[in-house]
């Protein structure tokens, strides 16, 4: 009766088990795998989201492909971050993973394939099933700074390949492409007429960046290009639905890409006129919680590198933006074991490496944006304990 590419039903093991019983019987924990800015302390101004109320909004004015003032005003963000760009290429959509699913119905065809890094964030297998795709994992790979293996990719390329995903910079691993190596997409991009899709979220969030670190997947007119962000993390603002799309390469290429997604997207029309008429507002008023953001990920990230460093076995594979890091720790046992031991023992809950596909065991992943105190008592425990 449904369909097949709803993903298998995630079968509860032993970890989520405990963690439900903490949560039944209300048993605090101290949870390192908090994503949600506005669950960790954070001060938002009062009145940032009073232009949602604005008379405008009760004018409906369909714009498949965004209102222009809002267009505009994600153009701009674009060039506050050096990324020039026409308001024309700026596509609306109402999320990161929004902007995904309008990419996969624009370029593939069911049982077509798309090219995804690893380490990197689970939810690509869910976004692909979901839109009748298949999965290549090329690798990523850590030498004192992390590094996309070229020579994976093009082992993950097949006849069916339509497009390859970078994630820069990455979730969890907090690696920055260079712009060498965005060179390097591009030129296999266009060599082999695919199209090269840049999540490009955390972009506003650097930790530890290298002096080559690419700015944008956009910094190149060779391959058809798409840049993925939105106000979730640009604005630290989740709840206020608001994503986008912006549009490089050959302007033939463009164009048609853009005439596809206006076809998609009047489909669907599901950007809310209240978010695109305060999308000037928000952004403008972003930095107030950028800057927040980010002196709380580097508070935190200058305390787990301090605990780290006392713990030779220990290695924190330094994170250059972002807001996770991730620990490599001696493989003495299964990474499940030590989630339930820290979470039995400590109070608390990380992310395991399997969760983001790393190829061997053991890695832990953490959230750098609890509040600091906590944070930093948690990471002196966890380190006591497992390090």
């Amino acid at each position: 009766m449904f369909s097949s590419r709803l993903p298998h039903s995630p079968t509860p093991n032993a970890l989520s088990d405990q963690l439900a019983r903490l949560r039944e019987r209300r048993i605090p924990y101290v949870d390192l795998t908090e994503s949600n800015p506005t669950r960790v302390g954070l001060a938002y101004p009062p009145d940032l989201l009073q232009p949602l109320a604005d008379a405008a909004s009760l004018v409906y004015e369909p714009a498949p492909l965004g209102l222009p003032a809002a267009r505009q005003a994600v153009a701009g963000d674009f060039r506050r971050r050096g990324v020039p760009i026409d308001p024309q290429r700026i596509v609306l959509t109402a999320s990161t993973s929004e902007a995904y699913a309008l990419l996969f119905k624009l370029l593939c065809n069911p049982g077509d394939r798309v090219a995804v890094p690893v380490p990197s964030y689970p939810l690509f297998e869910y976004l692909t099933r979901l839109e009748g795709v298949e999965v290549d994992a090329y690798a990523l790979e850590y030498d004192g700074a992390w590094e996309v293996n070229f020579e994976s990719l093009r082992c993950a390329l097949t006849a069916r390949t339509r497009a390859v995903l970078v994630v820069s910079p990455n979730n969890p691993t907090g690696s920055v492409l260079a712009r060498r190596e965005v060179e390097r997409f591009a030129a296999l991009c266009a060599e082999r007429e695919l199209a090269l899709i840049g999540d490009e979220v955390f972009a506003d969030y650097p930790l530890r960046p290298r002096a080559e670190a690419a700015r944008s997947v956009l910094d190149q007119e060779y391959a058809l290009t798409f840049s993925l962000g939105g106000l979730s993390k640009s604005a630290g603002l989740p709840q206020v639905k608001l994503g986008w799309i912006g549009l490089g390469g050959p302007p033939p290429l463009v164009a048609r890409a853009l005439e596809g997604l206006e076809l998609i997207c009047d489909t669907y029309l599901s950007v809310s006129t209240p978010v695109q008429q305060a999308a000037e507002a928000l952004l403008g008023r972003g930095g107030e919680i950028r800057d927040r953001i980010a002196a709380r990920t580097r508070a935190n990230l200058d305390r787990l590198q301090s605990v780290a460093a006392r713990y030779p076995a220990c290695r924190l594979l330094a994170p250059e933006a972002g807001w996770y890091a991730v620990l490599q720790l001696p493989a003495t046992r299964s990474e499940e074991e030590m989630m339930l031991d820290l979470l039995e023992r400590e109070r608390i809950l990380v992310h395991p490496g399997y969760f983001f596909d790393f190829p061997r065991e053991a890695f832990l992943v953490v959230s750098l944006l609890p509040p600091e105190a906590p944070f930093g008592d948690a990471v002196e425990r966890l380190l006591a304990r497992l390090g």
